[in-house]
């Protein structure tokens, strides 16, 4: 045998999913310096075989291009999952008890902090009474879940100076209640800044092991790749240090953002950072954001919700975000863009769409609420969609009694995560998480992007069931339309190809899609090397 016929590595399985067009029945494959070298049968595989050729046997496990979650934020995920998960609690009675519970492991200086805080929780408005009952004197902080928004205690504001009559570049804004009082709530990034400052801070050396272990459990989840729509302040010097003594668990991509607001030479810097990278990570793209949320009232909507609220484009002057796409466009720059209501949808697409002449492929995160002539819109112009599947899933209610639905009315919510009219019109759709708005569960992601209701609670009733994708379009939107929305290619299985590799103890293409999410993650493997498993 000659040496360049020597695999690094051979992985058996029951069937490989190659995510090409090529023929044959292929259960194995071989990886030499980090690329992919043989698909094939186990015989045919088997050739590549040496005495240093490591060989792992999956049995009848399914193996498959590596997933990638779409949208992820890994580093500001460490701040933004201090403290209590309250992830669980449908009702202020349960996030009592669980901070009540967190409280008593703390010392007396220190804050009170949680995450995870669902809107739904709160009979009427959101406000800090309750909090302020728990905890008297003593600072506390809240995230809602979906990292848009806090609470944050009477004293809390006090030590951050919060008055409620801050202005902001963008939209965000000091809840107040009708006395003109700050009621807690802080709504969007540059509002929870005012209290975020003042926070503790967690040591580098403890965001470094932060940071390393919230990539293994995406890893252990069964991605091998992460889309990062930021690039938080010390995200660099956080990643060096981790390769200086190892390897990262995934790859990164990592979009800096371009706030609202920001003078239109930021488009410069942005510039230079691209291709900034280690072994593993990079940077890529620019990530931007047109609105906030509807939970929120922060969306914005073509008419108000039924608060009245979500009416205006988190940018004060919304004409400078075409300026600035077409300024990104012409660096040859991709960009992602945060749009969740239909008037902030419609304003994205349409800027997309109005480009002369294109040079970067621009996609569109979240896409909550889209009308019909949007949706064509998407389909004529080319223009990528990403999506998580579990906020409808885990989010929503079918009753329409959760704070998203009522806010919106029975009619624009019947619009709402609209995945399986984008893919039938052809839109390329990528899928993933936001963790950690969701969990990296790739297996649930999979499930619930095809149930439209919680993978593992078969008694709900699901949610605009008719927009549930084929299993194929659900594993396509971790493989190759991950890096087609992005201008890239990947997520196939050939010869070549960079050894990214997921493997799950049951195919997702042919087990029933209740199962799918029980899947177990048997293996991962970035660029030849065994992340999770044998």
């Amino acid at each position: 045998m000659s040496a360049d016929r020597i695999a690094d590595t051979v992985i058996r399985g029951g069937r490989v999913i190659t995510m090409t067009d090529g023929a044959g029945a292929p259960d194995a494959l071989a990886i030499t310096a980090g690329r992919i070298a043989a698909v094939g049968t186990r015989d045919e595989v088997d050739a590549w075989i040496g005495p240093d050729t490591r060989v792992i046997d999956l049995g009848d496990g399914t193996i498959l291009p590596g997933f990638v979650d779409c949208h992820i934020h890994p580093v500001f995920g460490m701040g933004l999952t201090r403290g209590a998960d309250l992830t669980r609690c449908r009702s202020l009675e349960d996030v009592t008890a669980v901070l009540t519970a967190e409280l008593e492991r703390l010392g007396d200086a220190d804050w009170l902090l949680g995450w995870g805080l669902e809107p739904n929780v709160f009979p009427d408005e959101v406000n800090n009474a309750f909090l302020d009952d728990l905890v008297g004197d003593r600072p506390a902080f809240l995230r809602f879940f979906d990292a848009h928004a806090a609470l944050a205690s009477s004293s809390a504001l006090a030590l951050a100076g919060v008055r409620g009559d801050e202005t902001f570049p963008d939209s965000s804004r000091v809840a107040k209640d009708a006395a003109g009082r700050p009621t807690g709530a802080l709504l969007e990034v540059q509002a929870v800044g005012l209290v975020e400052r003042v926070l503790p801070e967690l040591s580098f050396d403890e965001r470094v092991e932060g940071l390393y272990g919230i990539l293994r459990y995406m890893a252990e989840a069964g991605f091998t790749a992460g889309q990062v729509q930021d690039l938080a302040p010390d995200a660099i010097a956080l990643l060096t240090a981790i390769e200086a003594t190892r390897d990262l668990p995934i790859r990164l991509r990592m979009s800096p953002w371009f706030e609202p607001g920001t003078d239109l030479a930021d488009v410069q810097r942005l510039v230079e950072l691209q291709g900034i990278s280690g072994r593993d990570w990079t940077v890529r793209g620019v990530k931007t954001m047109i609105d906030g949320t509807i939970d929120n009232g922060t969306a914005w909507l073509e008419h108000p919700d039924l608060f009245g609220e979500s009416t205006a484009s988190l940018w004060l002057r919304p004409e400078e975000y075409p300026i600035a796409l077409a300024a990104l466009d012409a660096h040859g720059i991709p960009t992602t863009t945060h749009a969740i209501g239909d008037a902030g949808i419609a304003f994205v697409a349409r800027a997309i769409a109005a480009l002369p002449e294109r040079t970067a492929t621009h996609r569109v995160e979240h896409i909550e609420v889209l009308p019909d002539d949007i949706l064509d819109v998407f389909a004529t112009h080319g223009i990528a969609a990403s999506m998580q599947p579990t906020h409808c899933t885990l989010f929503v209610r079918p009753d329409g009694s959760d704070n998203w639905s009522r806010r919106l009315g029975v009619e624009r919510a019947a619009l709402g995560w609209r995945t399986g009219d984008l893919v039938r019109a052809g839109v390329p759709l990528a899928l993933g998480s936001d963790w950690p708005v969701a969990p990296a569960d790739a297996p649930g992601i999979l499930a619930d992007a095809q149930l439209r209701r919680p993978h593992d609670d078969p008694d709900a009733p699901t949610v605009g069931g008719e927009q549930g994708i084929s299993a194929l379009d659900a594993v396509r939107g971790f493989t190759t339309q991950a890096y087609a929305t992005i201008g890239e290619t990947g997520g196939t299985l050939e010869v070549g190809a960079l050894a990214d590799i997921t493997a799950l103890d049951l195919d997702p293409l042919t087990t029933p899609a209740e199962r799918i999410g029980d899947a177990k993650v048997l293996l991962t493997v970035v660029g030849g090397r065994v992340v999770v498993g044998e």
